[in-house]
Parts: structure tokens; sequence; C-alpha cells
């Protein structure tokens, strides 16, 4: 009997997976119980069980306490009646005293009784024991199983508890189905009526640290150091390292042979984009380290407002934005600086236009005078209109002057028209017109000669309408040679007989007195002489 009670009681420890003393402490307290209830007090005697663990034997107390004046005789004991029982121990008011009692076998009610009162016994110490285990535990990395739920989704961790997964501890690209495993950090462990709650997470930035120390033997050992970590769950995440010891690659040891250390930490984070950067004391250096993989120009710190300006290529000012502002949303959390993000062509326009400003500035500057009084205000009026009104005057003189010269010259031209233009000659028969042109003819060589200087391009100054002057002799026109002239043509500089172009005869009158008389009307005119007087 003795051994198949210990026999169960160990088993009933391994299946509980509890320590064995605190299996006999539960068992004794439902053996209480029972007792307890068979007594004839109804279960109102206090009853304390002691259960040897090797041996099996049950011993059974009635426990009262120590009083001066007793009223209820069930539970408590008079001082004298204490101390005749205490064997010459000294005893006092309020002391317990133990009192043997007959062990009996159970009947079924109480039997019942102390089943349940084990079972109930034996959860309450793996609800303690559980909370014992996973309170110390938080921000521990478990490998949990799916179980059910849909939103808050329950998990087993290894099989020694079972956790709560909330929706927004979850993350948003990643879906869950019963039985995948998954890796989850402990963020927080309350106990509840019901037993310890477990609260774990899959979008802690913490998941990330454990994660790179459990992949990373540099990390766990200490030589590198995580100084930061910025994370989207389900998209993407910034890792700032720091390499302790002189000559180690903080970013390829986290990085590992051909990726295969970050391949591992992605795919256990469901294809989560993780950006490893080196992180420096200069926090210009690592706001542009942060930036990655844009390749800033420059970075401009404000220590006072905790600002960085950083320029970056126009080409590239998009990737060092992110899409929908991600890469400088992480950035900035990553550095805990805000970071304004400008582009080179945008910092020239504004440099550009602060130049403008101030040249303006100084220009106004330069220009500007104090403001007269009224008084002088009118005395420059008054000045401004007098120079205008003389201006004015001065401009009507000038052009009465021209007018003037105008007008004068024109005058003179009409003077000398009127002098040039032959007078009108009698009227004359055509017998007279003839014996005129007759002696003309018959006049030889004592016809007048023109002498007149010319220059080079004289021929070409003549009108278009005057025909050359004739060669040889003669006034009139008979042989188409007089008209076209001797082969050689007319010298240039020289004497030529008088032609066109209105020059005057300079010799004594024509023979036979009076005014020359004109040439036949069906004559051609010799020398082409428009407008001019002929011999």
């Amino acid at each position: 009997m003795k051994s198949e009670f210990l026999i169960a009681v160990t088993q009933l420890a391994a299946e509980r997976n509890l320590p064995q003393d605190m299996v006999v402490s539960a068992v004794e307290a439902a053996l209480a119980s029972a007792y307890r209830r068979d007594t004839p007090s109804g279960g109102q005697t206090n009853v304390r069980v002691r259960l040897d663990p090797g041996t099996g034997e049950v011993e059974v107390y009635e426990i009262k306490t120590v009083v001066e004046e007793v009223t209820d005789d069930l539970v408590e004991i008079a001082l004298a009646d204490a101390k005749r029982h205490a064997n010459g121990v000294p005893l006092g008011v309020g002391a317990t005293v133990e009192f043997p009692m007959p062990a009996h076998a159970a009947g079924r009610i109480a039997a019942q009784t102390a089943k349940q009162v084990v079972f109930q016994r034996l959860r309450e110490a793996e609800r303690e024991l559980v909370y014992a285990e996973f309170a110390e535990k938080s921000g521990e990395v478990y490998t949990a199983t799916v179980q059910r739920g849909f939103g808050a989704l329950t998990v087993d961790l290894n099989g020694r508890a079972t956790a709560v997964l909330p929706s927004e501890e979850q993350s948003p690209t990643e879906r869950y189905r019963p039985g995948m495993k998954m890796k989850v950090i402990i963020t927080e462990v309350n106990r509840t009526q019901k037993g310890p709650e477990i609260i774990v997470s899959r979008t802690h930035p913490d998941l990330l640290r454990r994660l790179f120390e459990m992949e990373v033997p540099e990390i766990y050992n200490g030589i590198v150091e995580i100084r930061g970590i910025a994370r989207e769950p389900g998209s993407r995440s910034k890792v700032a390292v720091h390499a302790r010891q002189d000559g180690v690659d903080p970013v390829g040891a986290c990085v590992g042979l051909r990726g295969i250390r970050i391949q591992n930490i992605v795919n256990e984070l469901q294809g989560e984009k993780i950006d490893v950067i080196q992180w420096s004391r200069d926090m210009a250096v690592f706001a542009s380290h942060a930036l990655s993989p844009a390749q800033p120009l420059r970075v401009d710190l404000r220590e006072a407002e905790q600002a960085a300006i950083v320029i970056v290529p126009d080409r590239q000012l998009s990737l060092a934005i992110g899409r929908e502002g991600q890469n400088a949303r992480l950035a900035a959390r990553l550095t805990n600086w805000k970071i304004d993000i400008k582009s080179s062509t945008e910092i020239e326009i504004e440099r550009m236009k602060v130049q403008i400003e101030g040249a303006v500035a100084e220009r106004e500057s330069a220009e500007a005078v104090e403001v007269p009084e009224p008084a002088a205000a009118e005395e420059t009026a008054e000045e401004a209109a007098a120079r205008a009104a003389a201006a004015a005057a001065e401009e009507a003189a000038i052009m009465a002057e021209l007018e003037a010269e105008q007008a004068a010259a024109a005058a003179e031209a009409d003077d000398e028209q009127e002098a040039e233009a032959p007078e009108p000659s009698a009227a004359l028969s055509a017998e007279e017109l003839l014996a005129l042109e007759s002696l003309n003819d018959l006049a030889g060589e004592g016809e007048e000669i023109v002498v007149e200087e010319t220059v080079e391009g004289d021929l070409f100054e003549q009108d278009a309408w005057q025909a050359p002057t004739p060669v040889g002799g003669g006034g009139a026109i008979r042989f188409a040679e007089d008209i076209l002239g001797s082969p050689q043509g007319p010298r240039r500089g020289g004497a030529r007989r008088r032609g066109g172009g209105g020059a005057r005869r300079l010799g004594p009158p024509n023979r036979g007195g009076g005014r020359p008389a004109p040439r036949p009307g069906n004559a051609p005119r010799g020398g082409g002489g428009g407008g001019g007087n002929s011999a």
C-alpha cells in the first residue's frame, strides 16, 4: 500500500512537471480536508496531516489555539489545560497545541473531496511554478506554436506554458495558421485569477536584437555591440552596430559570409528588409550612414535644435526619402534627431535667393536718403517745373530755327530753277527753223567747246534717260555711230562737247543776232541735253 502510494506521488509529479515535495504537500492538504470532513464537528476542527515521503505513513493532528477564556472548545484550549499537555514546554496565550488523532480510512465523500483538493492544489502549484519561471524571463525569445484563434492568437511556449499574441503585437504582413512555428519575445507576465498571463510579441524591436544575438556570435560575446534599432515590423528595419575590438568589421560580422547570417534573420521575420549600418560618435557621419542606401553630399547640424539638414544629389532625393518617407523616418528614429533632406539644386536656389536678397538690401540701404521737410519738397517741385519749362522752350526754338533753314533752302532752290529755266522762244516758221539748222551745220570748227572736269564714274552720274553725246561735229544726230560713239569711247577727264545735264554755253551769241532758234520738232536732240539750251 505504501509503495503504491509513493509510486502514485512520483508519477503525478512527473506528469505535472512539478517537484515531488510540492505534490506531497498537495496530498497532505487533501487528506487534511478529508479528515476534517469526517470528524463529528463537521469540518469545524483544524486538522493537520503529515505524510512521510519515504515510508508513506500518515500522521493526523488536531490543532487548538491557547486562550485565557475558551469560547469554542473545538478550536480553542485553556492555558492551564495546554500546560498539562505540553509536558514542560513553555506556552503562552496565542500559541498552538497539536493533539494526535487516530488515522482512519476516509469515506467516499471525503475521498472525492480529497481528490478535488489534490487537483486544485496541483493546478495552483503549476500556475505558481509557471509564473515563477516566466516572471524573470521577460525579454527572452521562445519558439512558439500557433494553437488557435483569430485576432488574439493562443500560442504554446515549448509545451511549458500558453501565451497570448495580441493583434497589436502581430506583424501586418504575416499570416498565421495553426501549427505554425515562429520566434516570439515575452514582453509581459501578469498574475490573474486564472493563472499567469504571458504576453508575447512579434513586432518589438528587442526581438530583432535577440535574433542578432542568436545568429551573430560576436554580438553574443560582446565584441560587437548593437547601439540602436529602428523598426517598422514586416517592412524594414535599421540596426546600428559598433565594434568594441579593433580590427573587427561590425557590419561584416552581422552580415556574415555571403550574407548567410542576415539571411537567416530575414527568413525568420518573413522577408523583412534589414539595413545594418555602422554607428559613429560624429552625428554628421552617423546621420549620413543612417540614410543608407542614399549617399549624402553634406550634413549640416543644428545641435541646439537637435536637427540635421542632409543634402543629397538630385537623383538620390527619392532614394533618401524612401517610399512614403520610410527611409527618412527610420533614420530619424535611429538617430533621435530631426532630419531634413534637401536636394543640391534646392540648396543652390536658396543660396542664390539669399545672395539676391542681400544685394537688394545693400542697394536699398545705399540709395536710402533722409526724408526732406515739406518746404524743401515744395522748392524741389518748383525747380523741376522750371527745368521742364526751360527744356520745352529750348526745344521749340530749335524746331523754329530748323524750319527757317528749311524754308530758306527751298526759296534758294526755286530761284536757281527760275534762273536756269530758258526763256520761251518766239514762234518761228518752218522756213526759219530750216535756215537756223543749216547755219548750225555750217558752223563747223567755230562751234564752241565746253570744257568740264569729270571724275571717275561721271558717266554713271548722268540721268538714265539722257542719250550719249555724239562724237564729232554737228549738233544733229544722223547716224547710229553718233549715238553709240567711236569704238574707243569717250575719254575721261578730257574735253568734250557740251552735252546734257543743264550746262550753259560760254561763248558769244549765235550768228544772225537775237535769240538762238530751236531745233525742228521732228529732229532728235543732240548730246542728250535735256532741259538745257542747245547751240
